[in-house]
């Protein structure tokens, strides 16, 4: 199999440590790591890993992403599909491209409506996975579209937003694992070139003050729950739980912003990741407890 898949995708590569390619800094080895900069790169990686009946994993920025030691026993294939092709109000975007500078671009065009992504270390196919959102925006907002790949089928296809069944921090992508998102077509609003520049200035202010920039984390932990309509702060129900600052091993809940579990790293293994898991364990055992949620985590876990 070895010799098979090494010949029939000259670019890749054998255990390389996924730490290197996460925002948490932690991950133990892919047995085989790919770069697929094309969609023809994608489909024909994903046709050899099927032939050769190996796990796939799809990744982007690694960002919402906590790997084990143990890494992934197959290909990851690191999508890096980064073209952007502006059409009047329409963005159409590789799932590859990243957030902040895709809010940039828009902004020299004169295009408002991702001001809010700006400082987010994830992509374009990563947002649409998870619906991502902050400051009361999110990116179905913007999606007309997303061009697709079935796993399973092997088959190419376009969903419309209604299709792609978007919800708070949620879509079909995260319930169908078989759809990998290879890219979309935004629409923004034309705005102020000016304007547009100072709020994403003002939003990545924002965030260097309040996030704990400084040490490697995930993002945002947990989903922020809903009561009634009413969105609930997790980080007002860990603070209230006590655990602001509690440290497990190499891993601890920030003190800047509690629905932060960040790597603390130091020594030469840095933080394990069953330090992180067992924060976010606690987490939830205290919330139940205390307040009757159970909140739902935001991080997708690999290797566990």
């Amino acid at each position: 199999m070895e010799d098979k898949i090494l010949q029939k995708l000259p670019r890749i590569r054998k255990n390389i440590l996924l730490k290197d390619y996460t925002t948490y800094k932690i991950g133990g080895p892919a047995k085989y790591f790919y770069v697929a900069k094309t969609k023809d790169d994608l489909i024909n990686a994903v046709k050899i890993a099927k032939n050769l009946k190996l796990p796939i994993f799809i990744l982007g920025a690694g960002s919402n992403l906590l790997v084990s030691e143990k890494g992934f026993k197959g290909l990851v294939i690191k999508i890096d599909i980064s073209n952007v092709n502006f059409q009047g109000k329409n963005i159409i975007v590789g799932a590859g491209t990243k957030l902040t500078k895709l809010a940039h671009l828009s902004a020299d065009n004169s295009l408002s409506g991702l001001e809010w992504s700006a400082g987010i270390p994830g992509t374009v196919g990563g947002a649409i996975y998870g619906n991502a959102q902050a400051f009361g925006e999110k990116i179905s907002d913007a999606v007309e579209g997303v061009e697709v790949m079935n796993l399973k089928t092997l088959k190419l296809g376009n969903l419309t937003k209604k299709q792609c069944q978007f919800s708070l921090k949620s879509s079909i992508f995260k319930k169908n694992k078989n759809l990998i998102i290879i890219s979309a077509i935004l629409r923004l609003n034309k705005g102020n070139k000016k304007e547009i520049q100072k709020k994403i200035k003002e939003n990545m202010n924002y965030r260097k003050k309040n996030h704990p920039t400084n040490f490697p984390s995930a993002g945002s932990v947990f989903v922020n729950p809903e009561n009634k309509g009413e969105v609930i702060r997790v980080s007002y129900l860990i603070e209230n739980c006590g655990l602001k600052g509690k440290k497990i091993g190499k891993a601890q809940i920030s003190e800047k912003h509690a629905n932060f579990i960040i790597n603390l790293g130091g020594g030469p293994k840095g933080c394990p990741a069953q330090d992180v898991l067992a924060l976010i364990n606690l987490v939830k055992r205290k919330v139940k407890k205390t307040f009757g949620i159970n909140l739902e985590v935001e991080v997708q876990f690999v290797g566990f």
